[in-house]
């Protein structure tokens, strides 16, 4: 395997800089990480040298040489893509052992090493999408054969657009995607559905939005910031008898939190519906 000196960083190659393999680049290069120890692929030459204009990063359009120069490979491309792309990498990375960081939803370790060749030091993440913006949140899985030095390497690169953190099972990063994966989306939907109520409730539409949108940006602030738990926090703003109480005796009354567990679980069971989907085709 390729090992960098104890005072260099490791060589990250991405397979693919899409949404999100791009959003990990970009962070990792707005943190400082040299720049001759990054590269970027893709079938597009003039993505490509806009990406190498734009980050300073090198760029390839073939796997392979990138696949033989890395310390860690990032496979970024869409889950659809993800057997060709390794089926042809295979040679090069049973060859040079890079550690693989898959970012591709659904994909499970045994599906990739197994287009992969065999056995290789494997971690799969799944980060969610305001990582585009460095707050993201990824849940990590790593196969047994990776060192204690690889899952440190995996930690930075993960924390270059959010927060990281591990699961002892490769099957919790269904509850992952159910909880953060898809999460924002249900936070989003909250966002929506109150702006709709302050509408019907006589305000402009816009002033309905924007009520909403900045509520859930302070409130999301203050949970990220305080160390007060989500039950206290919302204590500390429900007084008796007053208009919050009011709300949120009407949301536990309507069964919000029974329908926020159905709606977890129906996401899990997608998420492995998906991926046993994805590893028959």
């Amino acid at each position: 395997m390729n090992q960098p000196n104890e005072s260099t960083q490791p060589k990250v190659a991405f397979i693919g800089a899409g949404n999100m393999g791009g959003a990990i680049l970009r962070g990792l290069v707005k943190q400082g990480y040299p720049l001759q120890t990054l590269m970027a692929t893709g079938r597009n030459e003039a993505k490509l040298q806009a990406l190498a204009q734009e980050t300073g990063v090198q760029v390839t359009t073939n796997n392979q040489q990138a696949a033989a120069w890395a310390d860690i490979l990032v496979l970024g491309v869409k889950p659809q893509a993800m057997q060709k792309v390794c089926v042809a990498l295979a040679t090069t990375v049973q060859q040079h052992q890079p550690l693989l960081l898959s970012i591709a939803a659904g994909l499970t370790s045994e599906c990739l090493l197994g287009w992969l060749g065999g056995e290789l030091p494997l971690v799969r993440s799944m980060p969610n999408t305001p990582s585009l913006l460095g707050v993201g949140v990824a849940g990590l899985y790593a196969t047994a054969s990776v060192s204690p030095q690889q899952h440190a390497w995996v930690e930075q690169i993960s924390q270059a657009v959010g927060q990281a953190y591990w699961v002892e099972e490769e099957q919790q990063l269904d509850a992952v995607t159910a909880i953060s994966g898809s999460g924002p989306a249900y936070y989003f939907l909250f966002t929506e559905a109150l702006a709709v109520a302050g509408e019907k409730l006589g305000l402009s539409p816009e002033l309905a939005l924007q009520l909403a949108k900045s509520t859930a940006a302070g409130a999301g602030k203050m949970l990220a910031e305080l160390a007060d738990s989500p039950a206290e926090l919302r204590r500390k703003v429900t007084s008796p008898g007053g208009t919050t109480e009011q709300a949120i005796q009407t949301f536990v009354n309507k069964g919000l939190p029974e329908l926020v567990e159905a709606a977890t679980q129906a996401a899990a069971k997608r998420a492995v519906e998906l991926a046993t989907a994805l590893k028959s085709s």
